[in-house]
């Protein structure tokens, strides 16, 4: 109702109680226009692994990949609507930094990874699996400064190459990623971070959590299936070493063949 109309109808009325009929008229029209946002935020739009844009499902945009992604992640996230196919529009609001703050266990002061706490963490689904160390990642709701779907690399791990475009396979790369893709692929994950927030390519450096409350990064070296990588300063670099050794010990993994061929005589 319009304010000169409710004036025509109410001449009488003192300011304080127009005010009130005023809102309780607009409540019917505020609460559908809320339910028809959240509807919105809630639809099902699609992008790509590399592209910056979003689309409707039949865009011939996504004839080499599609993921699908609530309309508020995919906003949220900063893609785009594609120019193409159109679709529909969603402004999301800002969410406060302090809401929204990354678990860092560096400045949680962490000295093992077996002390993280699973409830700070960012959940995530494992959408697709790259190798032993890197994984894709659907992240619902998104906190600033992470998208939608991230490429994460593990951090303080390395498992043989398999995927290099200028390596061949590399003695235990297979075995190394299918542990990982067994293990994660399709399953829900918590992260957690470090120093550094992103490598020189881009992605997401993280501390992979399964359900069961261990950290995969620290599994892959505890098992032999990778090498820790201390080439940079994380915050469990002392324990991933000590996991190394107790692998290479152990003859575990990819050291059972390579601790023969050092040992041999």
């Amino acid at each position: 109702m319009k304010k000169e109309d409710a004036v025509q109808k109410f001449p009488a009325l003192p300011s304080a109680l127009f005010l009130i009929l005023c809102l309780a008229l607009s409540g019917p029209v505020a609460a559908q226009t809320s339910k028809a946002a959240e509807t919105l935020a809630d639809s099902t739009v699609y992008v790509t692994n590399t592209g910056k844009k979003y689309h409707r499902e039949d865009c011939g945009s996504l004839s080499r990949s599609k993921i699908a992604l609530s309309m508020a992640d995919a906003t949220g996230s900063g893609y785009e609507p594609c120019n193409v196919c159109k679709p529909p529009v969603l402004v999301v609001p800002a969410v406060s930094s302090q809401a929204a703050a990354l678990y860092q266990v560096n400045i949680a002061g962490l000295g093992s990874v077996s002390q993280a706490d699973l409830s700070r963490m960012t959940r995530a689904e494992v959408v697709d699996h790259v190798d032993g160390d890197t994984v894709r990642v659907r992240i619902r709701n998104p906190p600033p400064g992470l998208a939608a779907v991230e490429t994460i690399r593990m951090i303080g791990v390395d498992t043989p190459e398999t995927v290099h475009p200028r390596r061949e396979v590399e003695f235990f790369g297979r075995e190394a990623s299918e542990f990982t893709r067994q293990k994660l692929l399709g399953n829900s994950v918590s992260l957690a971070f470090d120093w550094d927030r992103r490598d020189r390519y881009g992605r997401l450096l993280a501390y992979i959590y399964g359900s069961d409350g261990d950290c995969h990064n620290a599994v892959l070296i505890r098992e032999g299936y990778a090498h820790a990588y201390t080439a940079y300063s994380f915050q469990f670099v002392d324990e991933f070493r000590g996991l190394e050794q107790e692998a290479r010990r152990a003859g575990r993994g990819l050291w059972g063949r390579l601790w023969l061929e050092d040992n041999q005589y």
